[in-house]
C-alpha cells in the first residue's frame, strides 16, 4: 500500500454533497482506503472567475493502485459523476486532482507528481495542512507552512 493525497472540488449541483459523495464513492473502491479526509472549505473560483464558489477538499488514501492506476480510477469518478470537460477553469460538478503519492516523483504529459501547482493554492493546501501538516512538499516545505503562507486567498472552513 502507498500513501497517497487526492484533491476534491465542486462548484455545480449542490457542490458540498457532491464532494463528500465522491469521498465515498472512493472509499467503497477496491484497492483503496480512506484514511481521513478534511473539513470542507469555500473558495472563490480561480482563473475563470463568473462562476459560483467551489467547495473544496482533501482526502488522503492508503492505496493498492499505482499512481497511473490511481489516476484513471479519479478521472472514471469524475465521469461517473457527470464531468463534462468544455474549457480549462470551468465549472464542474466533480474536479478530482492526485496530488501526492508516496514515492513517485514523475513528469509526464498525463501526470505530474507531486501535483505541480498545489504549493501555491490555498484550496489545495489549507485542507491538506489540517490533515497532513508534516507532509513535505518537494523542495517547498512542508503542507503547515505553505498553508500559512497562502492564507489571503480568501478560503473558508464550513462548519
Amino acid at each position: 500500500m502507498s500513501r497517497a493525497f487526492v484533491a476534491f472540488g465542486s462548484n455545480l449541483e449542490a457542490p458540498e454533497a457532491q464532494v463528500k459523495a465522491a469521498i465515498s464513492t472512493l472509499a467503497e473502491l477496491p484497492g483503496l482506503a480512506l484514511v481521513k479526509a478534511s473539513s470542507l472549505y469555500r473558495t472563490a473560483p480561480v482563473g475563470y472567475l463568473d462562476q459560483p464558489d467551489f467547495i473544496n477538499a482533501v482526502a488522503e488514501f492508503d492505496s493498492a493502485l499505482s499512481a497511473d492506476e490511481l489516476l484513471d480510477t479519479l478521472h472514471a469518478t469524475e465521469e461517473k459523476f457527470g464531468r463534462v470537460r468544455t474549457f480549462r477553469n470551468a465549472p464542474r460538478v466533480l474536479d478530482l486532482d492526485l496530488l501526492w503519492f508516496e514515492g513517485v516523483t514523475q513528469d509526464s504529459e498525463r501526470l505530474t507528481l507531486p501535483h505541480p501547482r498545489m504549493h501555491e493554492r490555498a484550496f489545495v493546501m489549507v485542507p491538506l495542512a489540517q490533515i497532513a501538516p508534516e507532509l513535505a512538499i518537494g523542495a517547498h516545505g512542508d503542507a503547515a507552512t505553505l498553508a500559512a503562507s497562502l492564507a489571503g486567498q480568501g478560503i473558508e472552513k464550513l462548519g
